[in-house]
């Protein structure tokens, strides 16, 4: 998985969504069902999400639509294996990063 978004200290739910290829009410509703998703809220009430809700979104977004776990799989897993399985995570995310720029690389020679 491939998330493609600018390095920024702040993302809105469109944003979101939209790298994730989901709707927005499906992270509306990993909010409401996973603990560590907590993005700021302006005083409109829009859900700003910050550079460790993505990640912790990408982490949801594999144990759920690629490994096919449960929304209460994925629960325990997160508490009971996070730190880890967000460790092996973000390695073979960065590994995918590097992959995915080595072969743009290739294409341009």
């Amino acid at each position: 998985m491939y998330i493609d978004l600018p390095e920024k200290r702040y993302y809105a739910i469109g944003e979101v969504a939209k790298a994730f290829g989901v709707n927005t009410s499906l992270i509306r509703f990993w909010e409401g069902e996973f603990d560590v998703l907590k993005p700021k809220k302006n005083a409109k009430g829009n859900r700003k999400f910050t550079p460790e809700d993505i990640k912790n979104l990408k982490f949801i977004y594999h144990l759920v639509k690629e490994r096919g776990f449960t929304l209460e799989g994925a629960k325990t897993h997160l508490k009971e294996e996070k730190k880890q399985a967000l460790n092996n995570f973000e390695i073979i995310s960065k590994l995918e990063d590097i992959k995915s720029q080595l072969t743009k690389i290739k294409e341009h020679l």
